[in-house]
């Protein structure tokens, strides 16, 4: 997976990075068609709390998946936001189950009466 990490208006120090590459690297245990990772990073207004503003997008196969989160630190906000996207991710590999299971039945229920016209 492609990752990239993007700090809006401050510098982030290499043990964020780090923290954040581990934490998103993580969530390709639950879908393996994640393409890209784009992670923003902004400090909203510096003077008051929950400033630290992290938004990660997931560019997946057939689409993507976005969670926005605003708390005290960044590495807070990245753990809500990978939160977000584990639900994200689940739900997207379920409904895809389910269409091809869907798509799968129907073929056999279509092939079985092929069978059986055939036979008689």
């Amino acid at each position: 997976m492609e990752m990239r990490i993007q700090s809006i208006h401050f510098d982030a120090t290499a043990q964020l990075e780090a923290f954040i590459q581990k934490k998103v690297s993580k969530l390709e245990q639950y879908f393996d068609g994640i393409l890209k990772a784009e992670v923003v990073l902004k400090v909203v207004k510096p003077e008051t709390s929950k400033n630290k503003d992290a938004s990660i997008r997931l560019l997946i196969k057939n689409g993507d998946c976005f969670a926005e989160k605003v708390s005290d630190s960044f590495e807070e906000s990245i753990d809500g936001c990978v939160e977000a996207l584990e639900k994200q991710l689940v739900k997207f590999k379920e409904k895809i189950r389910s269409k091809k299971a869907a798509t799968t039945f129907a073929g056999k229920e279509k092939g079985d009466s092929v069978e059986e016209r055939v036979s008689e």
